[in-house]
């Protein structure tokens, strides 16, 4: 008989814990535990054999702990004769590295994707990949949905109004405002960055008018907000009215949290719970999180029963 079974990593309890109430579908108790030399050790509480298991892992920080904690639940779901393996890793670590940029420098999203493969999942889902070639790196179903039905639904409650105009932090990330600017009806602008070392940008110039305008600066990640608070800096020295931030994953490196909470220029900060928010996070007032899981829940219903994921993004924008 064909079962759907959910099992949570340590990394995001939370969203696992939304994600099992809209599926009314109870969290396995995958009974982790750490030897005293911190080895990760998993003993699966139910029969599994012939499930269709979904592993809800954010390969967030501890990146590395993480990692191979989802490692090790998916080996033990092998072992323990699951049907299918799915992977629901919202936030995909390593994913940065998407190429060889410098000379003797690592691939690590195509290594991250081997030690999946290799470990034995069916199938990935995450939301909002660094780099759409990533995909390429696996030789597994991989689906990568969107956080843009979440953040435009806040964005046109909340915030849109007709003087808005969403601006790209960086010449990458074009094509993901220009999805954003078609769907809420307004201009775009870009900020030309030039970065300096690992970290560290700084913004040259502003592509288009963003004087006497609600900026909206979109972004995938936001780890130390270097280049967030030095966008929020420009553009209101170029004339911005106001300016809110969107990233999908709040890495929230050290100093991420002085600078968004230190920043002037910045009304509001608006992220994904892909990655839970640290304690400190969660007492900045100008950080807004928004929940993905609806969109993941709705995604891994639908893969279970084989019907159509494109169409729920259609019908959800």
């Amino acid at each position: 008989m064909k079962r759907m079974v959910l099992v949570s990593g340590s990394s995001n309890p939370s969203l696992a814990e939304k994600i099992s109430d809209f599926l009314d579908i109870p969290l396995l108790d995958p009974q982790l535990i750490r030897f005293a030399n911190g080895e990760i050790c998993c003993q699966i509480s139910e029969n599994v054999r012939g499930a269709d298991v979904f592993i809800i892992q954010s390969t967030c920080s501890p990146v590395n702990d993480n990692t191979m904690e989802l490692l090790i639940l998916i080996d033990a779901l092998k072992r323990a004769s699951a049907n299918t393996i799915s992977v629901v890793m919202p936030h995909y670590g390593y994913s940065r590295q998407d190429r060889k940029a410098r000379p003797r420098s690592p691939i690590t999203a195509k290594l991250v994707a081997d030690l999946i493969t290799t470990a034995g999942a069916s199938r990935v889902i995450t939301m909002d990949l660094h780099a759409g070639q990533i995909q390429g790196f696996f030789n597994i179903p991989f689906d990568n949905i969107y956080a843009s039905p979440v953040l435009t639904d806040y964005i046109q409650r909340e915030i849109y109004n007709e003087n808005c105009i969403c601006v790209s932090p960086d010449s990458g990330g074009v094509d993901r405002v220009r999805h954003y600017a078609k769907k809420l009806k307004c201009d775009l602008a870009l900020i030309d960055k030039r970065r300096t070392g690992t970290n560290i940008a700084k913004a040259v110039n502003i592509v288009g008018d963003v004087s006497g305008k609600e900026c909206i600066l979109i972004d995938d990640i936001c780890d130390t907000a270097g280049t967030l608070v030095e966008a929020c800096r420009v553009l209101k020295e170029k004339g911005a009215t106001k300016v809110y931030a969107c990233a999908t994953h709040p890495v929230f490196s050290d100093p991420a949290i002085e600078r968004i909470q230190n920043c002037k220029e910045l009304d509001q900060m608006i992220v994904i719970d892909t990655i839970p928010l640290s304690e400190k996070a969660k007492k900045v007032s100008k950080i807004k999180v928004l929940s993905s899981a609806a969109v993941l829940a709705k995604t891994m219903q639908r893969i279970y029963q084989c019907e159509s994921i494109s169409n729920l993004f259609i019908e959800s924008e």
